[in-house]
C-alpha cells in the first residue's frame, strides 16, 4: 500500500505515487514543446514578470525560460541543455522522446511489470538503436549536402524564407574555422544589429566588435592595419594604500606631475615603436594617453572582453600581450582595414580582410529585436548541425524516416527476445513513432493516415521514406535533401533513454535538508509552474 508521509521536515512521496508523479511532470514538459516540432511547428510567446517577451519555437530556449519547479521536470530540461551543448539542435526531439518513453513505461507499470525489468529492456533497445542508426547513416562530403543540412535545421524557424542565403553563410563560416575536421563554434561570433533587413545579414571574414573608437580625433578607417592586442590598462591607477607626499616647493609639485605625464608618454612611445596603427585594449585607457594616441593617428578600442580578445587573436594572427613592455613587432596581427561604422545610432568596429582567419563574425540585421533573436537561434541550430556533420560526415534521412525504420527494426529485435524485457523493447520502439506522428499533426495532416502509409512504405524496404511537409507526401527524404546529422539522433536517443531510465528507478521522493541545516520542502512536487 502506498502512502504519503508528511512531517515537519517536509513531504515525502513513495512507491507508485512517486513514479506517477514524476512521469506526469516529464510528459507535461514534452507536451509543452511538441507543437514546435518540424517546419510547420508553432511558436511560443514567453513573458517574464517584468514584461520582457521572447517569441520562439526553439525547444531549449522555451525550457530554459519556463519557470519549472518540479524536480523530475528539471531533469528533462537538463537533457535539452545537454543536447544543445553537444550538438546544437534536436532539443525538442530529445525532450519528446523522453516523455514518450516514460508514458509507454507507465503502461507496463500498470500491468505489474517491475521498473527494473523495464529499464533493462530500455537499455537493450537503446544499444540496438545506436547500432541501427549507424547502419542507416550515409557518408557525405559535398558542400551542397552540408547546405541541405543547414536548410533542414532552419526550416520552420524565423530564417526559413532566407534559408538558402543563410546556409551558404553558415557552411562557408564552418569550413573556414575548421581545423583537421574539428570545429569550435566559439570561433564563429554572432553579432546583432537592428536596422536594415534580414537580407542584409552577412559573413564578415574578420571580427565585428560592439565598441567604437575611444576618441573622435582618431582616424575613422585604417588601411593595412597592424593590430596590437594588450591586456594591461593604459592608465595610472590610484594608490591602494594611504600615501603621504611631502612637497615643500612648487618645483617639486611640478616635477611630480611631470613624472606622471612622462610615464604615460612612455606607454604611447612603446606602442608607436612597435609599428602598431590599431590598438585594442582589454582594460581602461587614460584620457591623456588617448590624446597622444589620437595625435599619432592610431585607432584605439578599449574595454574589450577577454573572449573577444581571443577571437581577435585567432582572426588577425596577433598575440595577446599581458604587459605593454612585452609588445614587439612580431606580436602584431594584420587586417586589410579597420573601420568604425555607425548604423542605427550604434558605433561598431569592423576588422576586415584578415588573412586565413580562424575566427569569423556573422552579422545579423533585422527590423526588430524579436526577429533578430529568433534568426540567431535558427542560425545557431544550423551551425551546430553543420559542425557535427563536418566532424563525422554521417547523416540520416529526415522527415520521420529514420524513426519509422528504427521502430520497425527494434520490433524485429524484440521478437528475438524472451521474458518481459521484450515488452519494454516494443514500447521503446513504439515511442519512435511519436516524432513522425507529431510532424503530421503540426502540419494539419491526419497522423493515422500518415503513419499507416509510412509503415507500409518501410515494410516494402523503402528505408528512407519520410514525410515531406512541403509537398504533403511520403517521399524518399534522403533524395529530396531533407537530411539530419547522425549525431543529432544518436545524442537525442541516448539522452532521452538515460533520463527515462533514471526517473523510472525513483520510488521515493524525500525533501532533503538544505546546506544551512534548515529542512527543505516539497511544496511544489505535486506539479510545476
Amino acid at each position: 500500500m502506498v502512502e504519503n508521509i508528511t512531517s515537519n521536515e517536509g513531504s515525502r512521496i513513495l512507491g507508485r505515487d512517486a513514479q506517477r508523479n514524476n512521469i506526469l511532470a516529464a510528459r507535461v514538459v514534452a507536451e509543452t514543446v511538441k507543437t514546435t516540432l518540424g517546419p510547420k511547428g508553432m511558436d511560443k510567446m514567453l513573458v517574464d514578470k517584468v514584461g520582457n517577451i521572447i517569441i520562439t519555437n526553439d525547444g531549449v530556449t522555451i525550457l530554459k525560460e519556463m519557470d519549472i519547479e518540479h524536480p523530475a521536470a528539471k531533469m528533462i530540461v537538463d537533457i535539452a541543455k545537454t543536447q544543445d551543448l553537444e550538438v546544437g539542435d534536436g532539443t525538442t526531439t530529445a525532450v519528446m522522446l523522453a516523455g514518450k518513453f516514460l508514458e509507454n513505461a507507465e503502461k507496463l507499470l500498470d500491468q505489474g511489470i517491475h521498473p527494473t525489468i523495464i529499464t533493462r529492456g530500455y537499455r537493450w533497445a537503446e544499444e540496438k538503436a545506436q547500432i541501427i542508426l549507424k547502419e542507416l547513416s550515409v557518408e557525405i562530403d559535398s558542400e551542397e549536402e552540408l547546405m541541405k543540412i543547414a536548410q533542414t535545421a532552419m526550416t520552420g524557424k524565423g530564417a526559413e524564407y532566407l534559408r538558402e542565403k543563410f546556409s551558404e553563410i553558415i557552411v562557408e563560416a564552418v569550413k573556414m574555422v575548421s581545423e583537421k575536421g574539428k570545429v569550435d563554434l566559439e570561433d564563429i561570433r554572432i553579432e546583432k544589429q537592428k536596422g536594415k533587413s534580414l537580407e542584409d545579414t552577412e559573413l564578415i571574414k574578420g571580427i565585428v566588435l560592439d565598441n567604437e573608437r575611444v576618441n573622435l580625433e582618431m582616424p575613422k578607417r585604417v588601411e593595412n592595419a597592424k593590430i596590437a592586442l594588450v591586456e594591461e590598462a593604459l592608465e595610472i591607477k590610484g594608490l591602494e594604500t594611504e600615501t603621504r607626499l611631502s612637497i615643500s616647493t612648487p618645483e617639486q609639485l611640478q616635477s611630480f606631475m611631470n613624472q606622471e605625464d612622462s610615464l604615460l608618454k612612455s606607454k604611447v612611445e612603446k606602442i608607436k615603436n612597435s609599428g602598431a596603427n590599431v590598438l585594442i585594449v582589454q582594460k581602461g585607457i587614460d584620457e591623456l594617453v588617448q590624446f597622444y594616441l589620437a595625435r599619432a593617428g592610431i585607432y584605439v578600442v578599449r574595454r574589450v572582453s577577454k573572449k573577444d580578445m581571443q577571437s581577435l587573436s585567432k582572426a588577425t594572427g596577433a598575440r595577446v600581450v599581458s604587459k605593454l613592455t612585452e609588445l614587439r613587432e612580431e606580436d602584431l596581427g594584420f587586417a586589410a582595414y579597420v573601420e568604425e561604422r555607425k548604423e542605427g545610432g550604434e558605433g561598431m568596429t569592423y576588422i576586415m580582410g584578415c588573412k586565413n582567419p580562424k575566427a569569423l563574425t556573422i552579422l545579423i540585421r533585422g527590423g526588430t529585436d524579436h526577429v533578430i533573436d529568433e534568426v540567431e537561434r535558427a542560425i545557431r541550430d544550423a551551425l551546430g548541425d553543420v559542425a557535427s556533420t563536418m566532424e563525422d560526415s554521417k547523416v540520416v534521412a529526415g522527415g520521420g524516416a529514420v524513426e519509422i525504420e528504427l521502430c520497425k527494426r527494434l520490433k524485429e529485435f524484440a521478437n528475438t527476445l524472451r521474458g518481459r524485457e521484450r515488452l519494454a523493447v516494443e514500447e521503446f520502439a513504439s515511442a519512435m513513432e511519436f516524432i513522425p506522428r507529431t510532424l503530421a499533426e503540426n502540419a494539419g495532416m491526419d497522423p493515422i493516415d500518415v503513419l499507416t502509409e509510412l509503415r507500409a512504405s518501410h515494410d516494402a524496404n523503402n528505408r528512407n521514406a519520410g514525410l515531406n511537409l512541403f509537398t504533403g507526401k511520403i517521399e524518399d527524404t534522403m533524395m529530396k535533401g531533407i537530411i539530419e546529422p547522425l549525431k543529432v539522433k544518436t545524442q537525442a536517443i541516448a539522452s532521452a533513454s538515460e533520463v527515462a531510465i533514471m526517473i523510472l528507478r525513483i520510488d521515493d521522493v524525500i525533501a532533503a535538508r538544505k546546506s544551512q541545516g534548515r529542512p527543505g520542502t516539497l511544496s511544489n512536487m505535486s506539479g510545476y509552474d
